[in-house]
């Protein structure tokens, strides 16, 4: 007596032997899969996470540390450009100092050669006064002579007539300096 045991799903009317043994052979397969593949893929899908957890941490630390360096750069840039400012500001002021210092030299030197200059005209304004009382005092007195016609030269030694008029020309002349400078 051999039981049949048929199952009436419809057309198909599977055999109950080869479904049993289908179903046990997948609950082994499972079971085989549960206990020695899926934690191995388990723990490679972990590993996986924790090495990209920690690649994602890296990349933060990455992140912050290239931040901060570059905080410093802005910061360094910007005390270079201060000091370049700075730099900048006292060559302008050391070269303003040396062009007044030169300015003020060159004034001194200018003033010097103006003084050297009058120095040098009065001593010859003096030379060549003195060379025309000698020619202007003797070609007066010889013109004298000619217009009086006798000679006027001793005369004119003995009594200074010449040199009291030159006298009294540079008076006058220094008078008409002094007020020429009054209405100036």
């Amino acid at each position: 007596m051999a039981m049949t045991f048929a199952l009436d799903v419809g057309p198909l009317k599977p055999d109950l032997a080869p479904l049993v043994l289908g179903l046990v052979l997948f609950f082994l397969v499972f079971a085989v899969m549960a206990k020695a593949i899926l934690p191995r893929i388990n723990k490679v899908l972990v590993e996986r996470e924790q090495a990209t957890d920690g690649r994602m941490d890296e990349a933060e630390e990455t992140r912050a540390e290239a931040a901060r360096v570059h905080a410093e750069y802005q910061e360094l840039l910007a005390e270079a450009r201060h000091e370049a400012a700075r730099l900048r500001q006292e060559s302008v002021e050391q070269g303003n100092a040396i062009i007044a210092e030169l300015r003020a030299e060159g004034q001194r030197q200018r003033e010097e050669i103006i003084s050297a200059g009058h120095a040098v005209i009065d001593a010859e304004r003096a030379v060549a006064e003195a060379e025309l009382r000698e020619q202007v005092g003797a070609l007066a007195t010889e013109l004298a002579g000619r217009i009086v016609g006798e000679p006027m030269a001793d005369y004119a030694r003995q009594s200074g007539v010449v040199e009291r008029y030159l006298e009294e020309l540079r008076t006058a002349k220094a008078a008409d300096a002094a007020a020429g400078e009054a209405r100036g």
